[in-house]
């Protein structure tokens, strides 16, 4: 393991789009000083490695060899457990992107394979490190808001990614609703005990031959009363639109209300009498572009956690509750009633 944040040598597995975006926010990074990377396409790996001024090499075992202080994961969702459960066994600090694995079960395996390692595992849920999302939860825990009664979580795509991919996704609770849902856990410092999904297709015919919802809606009973709303859709085509509220007895806080947010104001006219508009500005286009700064702040993370100087900000643990919340989420959807965390993790 690297002592130094200022010199790291980092390696990435998986360069598709997720993987291409982490190599280039990395070689941006001042705290690394030299990337290796590797995917299964040898083209992909040669195109990556150049544009980055990145070392390749040939697959996994040899990324494991390279001298690497810590490893991110970016590969399909299939392939996170094995990789991850390979690095933490050669002692490297893993960044892994969601989900552990394909189902909490599969998830709970990691967790419990990695249980007795001291050798972090970050996950990669972004949204923590959002500057706004991140002034709320401090708001939260300071107490200002009091209890809490209501936190919504919201995330809206602009299109809808290509059918092979949402036919291998595992519908959309552990695709994208596991970013809401763990930044509401997060928010309110609680464990969800039952779940309430609801959801509907309206759009491409494909999303029901995969046995996936285009449209959802998910409702959480937290320990202690409080509820979360999620809110989720492949078609938003004013753009990509990720908000979240926090509502407590004493007061109300939001994140994703900015210039860019994909909404048009019908309050404008009598706001604005002058012509002012907003939102003011281009409408978010994609996550890549709405989350471009904590992004950054993730991997700046995982630096300081490969080099010894703090913990892992998201463990394997809370991707494993997560895990059992999508779990309980798409079962909910598949009976149309509550389920509660207790059955599915049973």
């Amino acid at each position: 393991m690297g002592n130094d944040v200022r010199n790291q040598r980092i390696g990435v597995v998986g360069l598709g789009r997720i993987g291409a975006f982490h190599t280039e926010t990395l070689a941006g990074l001042d705290g690394v000083s030299s990337l290796v990377v590797t995917d299964g396409r040898p083209e992909v790996t040669d195109a990556v490695a150049a544009k980055y001024g990145a070392d390749k090499v040939d697959g996994v075992e040899a990324m494991l060899t390279a001298g690497v202080d810590g490893i991110v994961v970016a590969a399909a969702t299939p392939a996170h457990a094995s990789l991850l459960l390979a690095a933490v066994d050669a002692g490297i600090p893993v960044f892994c992107e969601k989900p552990l694995a394909f189902t909490a079960t599969e998830s709970k395996a990691v967790v419990d394979g990695i249980a007795t390692s001291d050798v972090p595992v970050q996950i990669g849920f972004n949204r923590r490190f959002d500057p706004a999302v991140a002034a709320a939860e401090r708001a939260v825990r300071s107490g200002d808001l009091g209890f809490l009664h209501t936190v919504r979580s919201t995330t809206l795509d602009p299109a809808p990614p290509p059918m092979a991919y949402i036919a291998e996704s595992g519908g959309i609770f552990r695709d994208c609703s596991v970013h809401d849902f763990d930044v509401v856990r997060w928010i309110v410092g609680r464990e969800v005990v039952s779940v309430f999904a609801t959801g509907s297709n309206q759009g491409d015919p494909a999303f029901a031959a995969a046995g996936d919802v285009d449209s959802a809606t998910v409702l959480l009973t937290f320990e202690g009363g409080a509820v979360g709303v999620v809110s989720n859709s492949r078609y938003n085509g004013r753009g990509y639109d990720c908000r979240l509220e926090v509502h407590g007895r004493d007061d109300t806080v939001v994140a994703g209300w900015d210039p860019h947010t994909p909404v048009r104001n019908m309050e404008a006219p009598q706001l604005f009498p002058h012509g002012e508009l907003f939102p003011s500005d281009t409408p978010h286009g994609f996550f890549m572009d709405r989350f471009a700064a904590s992004y950054r702040a993730e991997l700046s993370a995982f630096l300081k956690v490969c080099a010894g100087t703090r913990p892992s900000p998201c463990t394997a643990q809370d991707a494993l509750e997560v895990a059992w919340i999508a779990e309980a989420a798409t079962e909910s959807l598949r009976r149309g009633a509550p389920v509660t965390l207790e059955e599915v993790r049973s």
